[in-house]
């Protein structure tokens, strides 16, 4: 109980501190409540509480959302916030937020205008459609594109075998009952005919959903009716095709669905990502027929999912590196980590390791995609191997700054030169070096 009555006072920690008044109260109040659970808990330390109160401080001024160096090797990796933005859509969005912006003022005409037109003619030049629209995130542009095609009264039709559930649970019934729609279930889980489709059609078939499942595959006696068969059909189809994938030219993106082909088959609207394989920000993509798009313009849900200025800015740049497919290849960090060759990954690899030390070997294994992307498609290349506690290892590395964050995997911690770029090579070699040596 001496050691509880020891205890500073509240107020005589706060003012030794260094920091506004009501900040250096939080921090005291903070570290007396630990340190009271701690001597509960029967602690006999004697633990420094100005500097416990003083490093409080310190991390309430760092900010939440931190800059983190990606060495796991997943490219789109959800939880490190998917697709790195290309340096030229980094300098839109800075430009956009350094002041004011013509986000809806017509310039030219000295009017209000259209946040939309920022981007809808790039889309429309890339994709092949009419007409397009950017909302907020691929599961919204989906929402709206079945609560303008279809919604109360009307009928969804889906093939069984894309009920697909995606992250945090957002499910394609959910989808279709949040739009107001009547959800039609065609075919079986693993094949659907395009019988199947035009069976279900009648009078109350407001659109047809095709969705891509993205994270999984069916292999194996399966069937599925590809895009142009089902734009035969005569009603709407919202072909959600997932990742945005404007590079098919890319061997890696063989297996994944051209934005493009689901535009020329006629589908009323094409939804797809933009902070995936298409490399920018997020967003979600609809491009299609110009009555389609027109009717999900005019919905209400439009202005609820709309997407902000900063977004605009970088997804406009990085759909003007499209525009030349070298470059976008080149300068679009998805796509270059892609397209990475093994002469490259390994050069980068030994630097990392070399700079590491002893404790650091170049190993071969295996990178993924990630973000629901091509579930498949294995990535083989060089990683760099650290030796010592993986757990402990990957802890430390969290904890640096900027944190760090690598793969463990058979018992060791990877770092992989993927997901690297040849300026983060240092500071993740100044971390590792820093954890190693205590």
């Amino acid at each position: 109980m001496g050691a509880l009555r020891d205890l500073p006072a509240v107020d005589r920690l706060a003012a030794a501190l260094e920091a506004p008044h009501v900040l250096a109260i939080a921090a005291a109040r903070a570290v007396i409540d630990e340190r009271r659970a701690e001597l509960l808990a029967g602690a006999s330390d004697d633990p420094d509480l100005l500097s416990r109160a003083r490093e409080r401080l310190a991390a309430g001024e760092r900010p939440s959302l931190r800059r983190v160096l990606n060495a796991t090797g997943v490219i789109v990796h959800t939880n490190l916030g998917r697709a790195p933005l290309a340096p030229s859509a980094r300098a839109a969005v800075a430009r956009a937020a350094e002041g004011y912006s013509n986000l809806e003022w017509d310039l030219e005409a000295g009017a209000r205008g259209s946040r939309h037109a920022h981007v809808e003619a790039l889309l429309c030049e890339l994709t092949g459609a009419e007409a397009a629209l950017a909302v907020n995130n691929c599961a919204g542009a989906t929402l709206l594109g079945a609560a303008a095609l279809a919604g109360p009264g009307r009928e969804v039709v889906v093939s069984r075998g894309q009920l697909v559930e995606i992250g945090g649970g957002f499910r394609v019934p959910d989808v279709i009952a949040q739009a107001g729609a009547r959800m039609v279930e065609v075919g079986t889980t693993n094949r659907t005919r395009r019988a199947d489709y035009a069976a279900a059609l009648g009078p109350a078939t407001g659109a047809i959903l095709r969705v891509h499942p993205s994270n999984f595959r069916q292999l194996g006696f399966v069937q599925e009716v590809e895009i142009e068969e089902l734009c035969e059909l005569g009603v709407p189809v919202i072909d959600d095709v997932g990742s945005g994938n404007l590079a098919e030219e890319l061997a890696a993106l063989a297996d994944e669905p051209p934005v493009r082909r689901s535009v020329a088959a006629g589908a009323a609207l094409v939804c797809f990502s933009g902070d995936k394989l298409l490399g920018g920000p997020q967003a979600g993509l609809m491009a299609g027929r110009a009555d389609a798009v027109a009717a999900a313009r005019a919905h209400p849900l439009a202005r609820a999912l709309r997407l902000d200025k900063l977004s605009l800015a970088a997804l406009e740049a990085t759909l003007r590196l499209y525009r030349d497919p070298e470059r976008a290849r080149r300068e679009i960090p998805v796509l270059a980590m892609l397209g990475a060759e093994g002469a490259e990954l390994r050069a980068r690899a030994q630097s990392l390791a070399t700079a590491i030390g002893p404790s650091a070997e170049v190993v071969d294994a295996t990178a993924r995609v990630g973000g629901g992307a091509l579930p498949l498609l294995e990535l083989p290349g060089p990683v760099v191997a650290i030796s010592g506690s993986p757990d402990a290892l990957a802890a430390g590395l969290r904890a640096a700054e900027p944190p760090v964050v690598g793969r463990v995997e058979r018992g060791r911690l990877l770092l992989d030169p993927r997901t690297l770029t040849e300026d983060e090579l240092e500071p993740v070699a100044v971390a590792v070096r820093a954890v190693l040596q205590g």
